[in-house]
């Protein structure tokens, strides 16, 4: 087989862009300031590395906008073409395609300020732009930046090491309360950019973007668009009433969620910083004892606190930690918590309490008081932060960070940004490199674990890939939409009008079903399977219709003290109901009904009124039909720490040799049973009817289902099938209402079967959402129902014989589809869930 590069160890620096060094020195000339970065930056190499990549990239007319630099990229590096798919797929992820846009990857920590002055200055001096505007997400950061680059401006030394003839030598450095005129930087926090605030930025800059340089700080506030005002953020930047041509944004925490930009050029990561001892080392808790009441938590973390204190004391030191909060509520209670805390046990006083426990987040009161955190006279020792709104600490003496809550804590761009708060080394530190602690809860640990290692980049990884020349590749039909909203009105007056389809919508179920049992021995820990079948229990179709009818009657009965008796036993005698129960028997290919049928039937009756319901609902408008190949499917990868939790890597003799070199020795640890790790051996590759290499099963219940899609019987009855990726291939639009507000998304299905003229669709759930259903998911049926009925009249109006089958799917439920798989029955199968889910259509 031929070996084909994956995803890699999900190493970030491999999706990072490349900007040539072959530029001509007539249109641009990096070396007329290599005096001017060695002075700006020091023995900070990486520093100067980002200036020049940034320059070259905005100088040299070597590329037209972003789109044509992630083209270039996506067309050499077999590293993008996996992690997206396809060019299409990368193109929609960048988030400035039409503008010579780019961001910068470099540590928190590691002087990001330093790099933002040298593009400005230089990018004056040379004279592509006339004026610069730094945008960054809170006063906090825009008060640090003033300072630091008016402190920079003012540098005889570096005014001095300018080219001849540089256009502008010392740059003016304003906020947007002046015009921002020619020859100035202006810094401001992009609230300025709002067009109901009143400041110059607008006014100033409206029309000659094309000779403004907009550098955005922090910048995974643009592309993360967590609130509307962050959104016109990105928004003002694509105006084309300004027509912006340069946009460079820096941060720390290159991540939308757990996912990487994609328009990265440059690249400083935490590791890297780490081993060149430019940020503290990281460590967090695996283990601790389990704590009841708040109280003992705290005393654990008011323990590690004091004992900083007393390491740090011979250097004059005083540690502070930092306590995050998901949510501005939370953080001022965990507050109010800590300091009783800290009266009742530690004996402080009131004001004693206030003063050692600041409460931090966007326009608290307690921000004016940051700047002098680092003091050695302040007095403050606890920090109690909100997680997104925290950045432009310049605060050295952290030494302790406790996430209170898990969703604190629970992605790469939080814990990026969490940590880097407590990463800056204090001045004058000599000896071992300093240590932050991450005090979490056990219980997190390896989630933990695994989302600092991959932030770290320290983490083995599996990858899994399509296979180009595989034998399985299919293509799969699809719908583009635009989702547009219409409000439904259901009034429901009188009685309730039972059984409106003239069926209930029934589970197919077997009177005989074929049971797979594996067992392990205790001694050895080896599995082996036991098959049998049980029967179940059957009903005659008159017997559940009497039942039926004799629940209508009580229901009569009771509603005769009412002021609107019912009459429902008379609309439906005895012989209707049994004309319904074989209906509904009929729809499932069933000749009896089960138990689990007679339960489903009788909860039929249970609503008997219902009220007028008014709903807003998003109505998809069809855009485009078009067909996917599984060819363009993204690469995937799981780590160690994922290996050992809840994922499982199923593998073939033949997928080690798709792997890289490096890859292989992690491979052979994962595949020893002996190591701890989730895999599963397909000692056939023919039985893998999927186009590639491995497969990565994200729960028990993928495990599950794939090991019986796995066994010869089910082997034999698909021509392949496709684990889809989690995001960015194949995804469905739907809509639904989180509380009181509507919400949208997408979501992908988790397999695509091909049987003959078939492609079953299944969405893995657990068996708990039978009883306990996401509210989400009852649209998600819905939606992608409608989806896959629209995608097969396309096929019929083409004559194509093709037909999608779409099913939610829990393990109570697999023996059924398997069983209806093998025997030809698909189309009529219809598994617990699909019934539960569409109760609410």
């Amino acid at each position: 087989m031929n070996e084909v590069p994956d995803r890699q160890r999900f190493n970030n620096q491999d999706l990072v862009l490349s900007v040539t060094s072959a530029v001509d020195r007539t249109v641009w000339d990096e070396s007329r300031y290599e005096a001017f970065l060695d002075e700006l930056c020091g023995d900070r190499e990486y520093q100067k590395e980002a200036i020049r990549i940034a320059l070259r990239y905005l100088c040299s007319n070597e590329y037209h906008d972003l789109r044509d630099l992630a083209k270039t990229n996506y067309d050499r590096s077999e590293h993008l073409r996996h992690r997206y798919g396809s060019w299409l797929n990368m193109e929609r992820s960048l988030q400035l395609p039409d503008q010579l846009s780019a961001s910068l990857d470099l540590a928190t920590g590691t002087g990001k300020s330093y790099v933002l002055y040298g593009v400005a200055a230089i990018l004056l001096a040379e004279g592509l732009v006339d004026r610069v505007l730094v945008l960054c997400p809170s006063t906090t950061i825009e008060d640090g930046l003033l300072g630091k680059f008016r402190l920079l401006a003012g540098s005889d030394s570096l005014r001095a090491l300018l080219p001849a003839g540089a256009r502008v030598t010392t740059p003016h450095i304003l906020d947007a309360t002046e015009t921002i005129v020619e020859g100035s930087i202006c810094i401001e926090n992009y609230h300025a950019v709002l067009e109901h605030v009143h400041s110059s930025v607008r006014d100033s800059l409206l029309g000659i973007g094309a000779r403004v340089a907009v550098l955005n700080d922090e910048a995974h506030h643009v592309a993360n668009e967590s609130q509307a005002k962050e959104k016109k953020w990105k928004q003002f930047l694509a105006s084309p009433e300004y027509g912006f041509r340069y946009v460079v944004g820096v941060s720390g925490t290159c991540y939308v969620g757990d996912e990487y930009f994609s328009d990265v050029i440059c690249r400083y990561s935490l590791r890297q910083a780490m081993e060149e001892r430019y940020v503290k080392r990281i460590e967090y808790v695996a283990e601790m004892p389990s704590t009841g009441a708040s109280d003992e938590r705290w005393q654990l973390i008011v323990n590690r606190h004091e004992a900083e204190r007393g390491r740090l004391a011979s250097r004059g030191i005083t540690p502070l930690t930092i306590v995050v909060t998901p949510k501005i509520t939370r953080c001022r209670d965990v507050a109010e918590e800590l300091r009783g805390f800290l009266v009742d046990e530690h004996h402080l006083s009131l004001q004693e309490a206030e003063d050692r426990v600041l409460v931090v987040y966007n326009n608290a009161p307690d921000v004016t008081k940051l700047p002098t955190v680092d003091s050695p006279v302040s007095p403050v020792e606890w920090i109690v932060s909100v997680s997104m709104l925290n950045e432009g600490w310049d605060v050295k003496r952290v030494f302790q960070i406790v996430p209170h809550e898990e969703r604190a804590f629970n992605s790469k761009l939080l814990i990026a940004q969490v940590l880097g708060r407590g990463l800056r080394i204090p001045e004058n530190w000599r000896g071992e490199l300093p240590v932050v602690t991450v005090f979490n809860h056990a219980a997190w640990a390896p989630r933990i674990r695994q989302l600092v290692n991959e932030v770290l980049e320290i983490e083995n990884r599996l990858p899994a890939f399509v296979v180009p020349d595989s034998p399985y590749h299919f293509d799969l039909h699809t719908i583009d939409y635009t989702m547009t909203t219409t409000t439904v009105r259901t009034p429901m007056e009188g009685e309730y009008t039972l059984f409106a389809k003239g069926y209930v919508d029934l589970a197919s179920d077997s009177p005989v079903e074929d049971v797979r049992i594996e067992l392990e021995d205790a001694g050895t820990e080896r599995h082996h399977t036991w098959q049998t079948s049980i029967q179940h229990k059957t009903f005659a179709t008159q017997q559940v219709a009497l039942e039926m009818h004799a629940r209508l009657q009580e229901a009569d009965e009771v509603s005769l003290d009412s002021d609107n008796p019912t009459s429902y036993a008379d609309q439906y005698p005895q012989e209707e109901l049994e004309r319904i129960v074989r209906e509904s028997l009929r729809r499932i290919g069933a000749e009896s009904v089960t138990e689990k049928m007679r339960q489903k039937l009788l909860q039929s009756l249970g609503t008997l009124r219902r009220t007028a319901s008014e709903n807003v609902r998003y109505v998809p408008v069809e855009n485009r039909y078009h067909s996917i190949s599984t060819k363009e499917r993204p690469s995937e990868s799981a780590g160690a720490s994922e290996l050992r939790g809840l994922k499982c890597y199923f593998f073939t003799p033949a997928t080690r040799d798709t792997l890289r070199d490096q890859q292989r020795d992690f491979f052979d640890r994962v595949t020893d049973t002996t190591e701890g790790f989730r895999a599963q051996r397909v000692d056939n590759p023919l039985d893998m009817k999927t186009p590639q290499n491995a497969v990565i099963a994200d729960s028990d219940n993928e495990k599950l289902f794939l090991r019986r899609l796995l066994e010869a019987e089910h082997v034999r009855a698909c021509s392949a099938w496709l684990k889809n990726s989690s995001t960015r291939f194949y995804e469905i639009d739907y809509a639904w209402k989180k509380g009181e507000h509507p919400k949208r998304g997408k979501f992908s299905p988790d397999f695509f079967i091909r049987a003959g003229k078939r492609v079953i669709v299944v969405e893995i759930k657990g068996d708990e959402e039978l009883t306990d259903t996401a509210p989400e998911n009852f649209k998600k049926s819905e939606y992608a129902l409608a989806h896959f009925a629209r995608v097969n009249q396309h096929l019929t109006e083409l004559g194509d014989a093709l037909r999608y089958k779409f099913c939610f799917l829990s393990p109570s439920s697999f023996n059924t589809f398997f069983q209806e798989l093998r025997g030809g029955n698909i189309d009529l199968f219809r598994s617990e869930l699909d019934v539960r889910l569409a109760a609410e259509h």
